[in-house]
């Protein structure tokens, strides 16, 4: 919804924000009196778009008519279902990747506007103090509306430019985690949002490599969303989750994603995630999983995209590969290149303690998992980690 009416205010986001928030209100006001409408969708939006007519008019010609009422006096169709907005949110999209917004916050722009992700979660995600995050918003808002940026999508001539904030928007959307534990039916949602928006680019890119593996990625990862939780709720870690409860057809379809990109020969980031992910999956063939095979793509990876996230991922395959006790003098190494950043990184801690209670360091393990279970908002993965904590010397 806020795509669409950021196309009618020129993209002039902060303003379709700001109408947005008005519409919220004036339901607020009217529902509990005249009851909710049918077309709940219908309603905010209209009133938000005129909202918007009415702030961009000059204040002579500004409508005289209370809020209340213009809802009903222009009819609206009924919102589109999400599959008949491609083009709306797409435009969003890549707006928000112009290269005139600084580079720092095209990603966390997109998140929070296209995919409506609160601001303190994207700063947790991103490991940044939340006044930093805001900054930036409202700095890139500001600049998007002052320079007239088209909302539009970009010629082939600007797709190299752009699309790689977009994927990455995409890839976040889905992987980082920051919803609140109650939230996990609007987690999955938003990967499911993600994974769509990410198929709908391969039709537009089909000739992308990198467009193909990010969709491929996805669709590996996502697959094994079932075996995540057990039946009474508890988290899994991957090298324990059951196979049988994979989604064996996305797997399949994500197979073919990835042969296609590879056959391109434009090897990238997200191709190189996605073999990861087709590295993890192959377990479900023979029950082992090739861990020396995984430590390359992940050092590959790093060439690519050193993220916090890739450099811990490349420890815990160091682990299973030379052993604890290397794989923490790297993780150490890692931490000392900027302890305040790393400080806030839910992921090092969790390997951290992990590596700590594999070399009978208990007090440590301890200290490790009670920092992790502190920095993360999923209660499942919590849980976890106090039992983990728990078994600690015993």
């Amino acid at each position: 919804m806020l795509a669409l009416l950021a196309s009618r205010a020129h993209g002039d986001i902060a303003a379709a924000e700001d109408a947005l928030a008005s519409a919220f209100e004036e339901a607020l006001r009217q529902w509990p009196a005249q009851g909710v409408p049918e077309r709940i969708e219908a309603w905010l939006f209209t009133v938000a778009r005129n909202r918007l007519s009415n702030h961009r008019a000059a204040p002579a010609q500004r409508a005289a008519v209370p809020i209340d009422e213009l809802a009903e006096l222009i009819p609206a169709p009924a919102l589109p279902e999400p599959d008949a907005l491609p083009d709306e949110r797409l435009a969003l999209l890549f707006v928000c990747a112009h290269p005139t917004i600084s580079a720092d916050c095209r990603v966390a722009l997109m998140l929070q506007t296209v995919l409506g992700l609160e601001a303190k979660f994207i700063a947790e995600a991103f490991a940044l103090p939340q006044a930093t995050l805001a900054q930036r918003l409202v700095r890139a808002k500001r600049r998007i509306r002052e320079a007239g940026i088209p909302f539009e999508v970009p010629g082939p001539g600007e797709w190299p430019t752009r699309l790689p904030a977009v994927l990455e928007a995409l890839y976040g959307a889905y992987a980082l985690d920051w919803l609140p534990a109650a939230g996990r039916i609007e987690r999955d949602a938003l990967a499911g949002e993600a994974l769509y928006l990410s198929v709908l680019l391969t039709r537009l890119l089909p000739g992308e490599a990198e467009v193909l593996g990010l969709a491929a990625l996805l669709m590996l990862s996502i697959a094994r969303t079932a075996a995540r939780l057990d039946d009474e709720g508890a988290f899994v870690p991957l090298s324990e989750q059951d196979t049988s409860r994979w989604d064996a057809a996305l797997i399949a379809q994500g197979e073919r994603l990835l042969h296609r990109a590879h056959a391109m020969q434009q090897p990238g980031r997200f191709q190189i995630e996605a073999a990861i992910e087709s590295a993890h999956c192959a377990r479900r063939l023979d029950g082992a999983t090739d861990w020396l095979a995984l430590l390359r793509l992940h050092e590959a990876l790093l060439l690519q995209a050193p993220s916090l996230g890739a450099q811990v991922a490349t420890v815990a395959c160091l682990a299973e590969v030379r052993g604890a006790a290397a794989a923490l003098d790297r993780l150490e190494a890692l931490t000392r290149t900027d302890p305040e950043r790393w400080r806030r990184f839910q992921n090092a801690w969790a390997t951290r303690a992990d590596l700590l209670h594999r070399l009978d360091r208990w007090p440590e393990a301890k200290q490790a998992y009670e920092k992790a279970a502190s920095l993360t908002v999923d209660a499942a993965l919590r849980a976890h980690l106090r039992r983990r904590q728990e078994g600690c010397g015993v």
